[in-house]
Protein backbone atom coordinates (compact mmCIF):
# COMPACT_ATOMS: atom_id res chain seq x y z
CA UNK A 1 0.00 0.00 0.00
CA UNK A 2 1.28 3.46 -0.94
CA UNK A 3 2.18 5.96 1.71
CA UNK A 4 -0.35 8.75 2.21
CA UNK A 5 0.83 12.24 1.29
CA UNK A 6 0.59 14.42 4.37
CA UNK A 7 0.09 18.19 4.59
CA UNK A 8 3.73 18.43 5.71
CA UNK A 9 4.83 16.68 2.50
CA UNK A 10 2.90 19.24 0.46
CA UNK A 11 4.33 22.09 2.51
CA UNK A 12 7.88 20.82 1.93
CA UNK A 13 7.22 20.58 -1.81
CA UNK A 14 5.78 24.09 -1.84
CA UNK A 15 8.77 25.42 0.10
CA UNK A 16 11.19 23.83 -2.37
CA UNK A 17 9.23 25.35 -5.27
CA UNK A 18 9.21 28.84 -3.72
CA UNK A 19 12.94 28.60 -3.00
CA UNK A 20 13.60 27.58 -6.61
CA UNK A 21 11.45 30.44 -7.86
CA UNK A 22 13.19 33.07 -5.70
CA UNK A 23 16.68 31.83 -6.57
CA UNK A 24 15.80 31.78 -10.27
CA UNK A 25 14.60 35.39 -10.12
CA UNK A 26 17.75 36.39 -8.23
CA UNK A 27 20.03 34.79 -10.82
CA UNK A 28 18.06 36.49 -13.60
CA UNK A 29 18.42 39.84 -11.86
CA UNK A 30 22.19 39.41 -11.43
CA UNK A 31 22.57 38.47 -15.07
CA UNK A 32 20.43 41.34 -16.33
CA UNK A 33 22.39 43.76 -14.14
CA UNK A 34 25.55 42.22 -15.59
CA UNK A 35 24.31 42.80 -19.14
CA UNK A 36 23.51 46.40 -18.20
CA UNK A 37 27.06 46.84 -16.91
CA UNK A 38 26.03 47.29 -13.28
CA UNK A 39 26.99 43.86 -11.90
CA UNK A 40 30.40 42.28 -12.39
CA UNK A 41 30.01 39.16 -14.55
CA UNK A 42 32.43 37.30 -16.78
CA UNK A 43 32.29 37.86 -20.54
CA UNK A 44 31.11 34.25 -20.92
CA UNK A 45 28.00 34.64 -18.74
CA UNK A 46 25.58 35.03 -21.67
CA UNK A 47 26.81 31.82 -23.31
CA UNK A 48 26.81 30.04 -19.96
CA UNK A 49 23.18 30.90 -19.22
CA UNK A 50 22.08 29.42 -22.54
CA UNK A 51 24.33 26.35 -22.45
CA UNK A 52 23.28 25.25 -18.95
CA UNK A 53 19.53 25.06 -19.67
CA UNK A 54 19.42 21.87 -21.78
CA UNK A 55 21.46 19.65 -19.47
CA UNK A 56 19.73 20.98 -16.34
CA UNK A 57 16.23 20.34 -17.69
CA UNK A 58 17.24 16.93 -19.03
CA UNK A 59 18.58 15.96 -15.60
CA UNK A 60 15.38 17.24 -13.97
CA UNK A 61 13.16 15.33 -16.39
CA UNK A 62 15.15 12.14 -15.89
CA UNK A 63 15.05 12.46 -12.08
CA UNK A 64 11.29 13.01 -12.10
CA UNK A 65 10.66 10.20 -14.56
CA UNK A 66 12.76 7.72 -12.59
CA UNK A 67 11.01 8.68 -9.35
CA UNK A 68 7.60 8.24 -10.97
CA UNK A 69 8.67 4.92 -12.50
CA UNK A 70 9.51 3.68 -8.99
CA UNK A 71 5.90 4.38 -8.03
CA UNK A 72 6.65 7.27 -5.68
CA UNK A 73 3.98 9.78 -4.65
CA UNK A 74 3.40 12.93 -6.74
CA UNK A 75 5.06 15.18 -4.15
CA UNK A 76 8.24 13.07 -4.31
CA UNK A 77 8.17 13.15 -8.11
CA UNK A 78 7.88 16.94 -8.03
CA UNK A 79 10.70 17.33 -5.49
CA UNK A 80 12.94 14.96 -7.47
CA UNK A 81 12.23 16.96 -10.63
CA UNK A 82 13.03 20.27 -8.95
CA UNK A 83 16.19 19.06 -7.17
CA UNK A 84 18.63 19.34 -10.12
CA UNK A 85 17.23 22.76 -11.03
CA UNK A 86 17.49 23.88 -7.41
CA UNK A 87 21.13 22.81 -7.22
CA UNK A 88 21.96 24.71 -10.40
CA UNK A 89 20.16 27.92 -9.42
CA UNK A 90 21.68 27.84 -5.92
CA UNK A 91 25.20 27.47 -7.31
CA UNK A 92 24.59 30.23 -9.87
CA UNK A 93 23.19 32.55 -7.21
CA UNK A 94 26.17 31.99 -4.91
CA UNK A 95 28.67 32.41 -7.74
CA UNK A 96 27.10 35.59 -9.10
CA UNK A 97 26.52 37.12 -5.65
CA UNK A 98 30.25 36.86 -4.91
CA UNK A 99 31.11 38.96 -7.96
CA UNK A 100 29.33 42.04 -6.66
CA UNK A 101 28.52 45.38 -8.29
CA UNK A 102 30.79 46.81 -10.92
CA UNK A 103 32.54 49.82 -9.42
CA UNK A 104 34.54 52.06 -11.72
Amino acid sequence: MARVVTPMDLMNTSFQFVTLMVETQTVMAYRMLGMAGVWSVTPHEKKRMVDEKGPAFMEAMLAGTMTAARGQSPDKVMRATMAPLSRKTASNRKRLAKRGPKIK
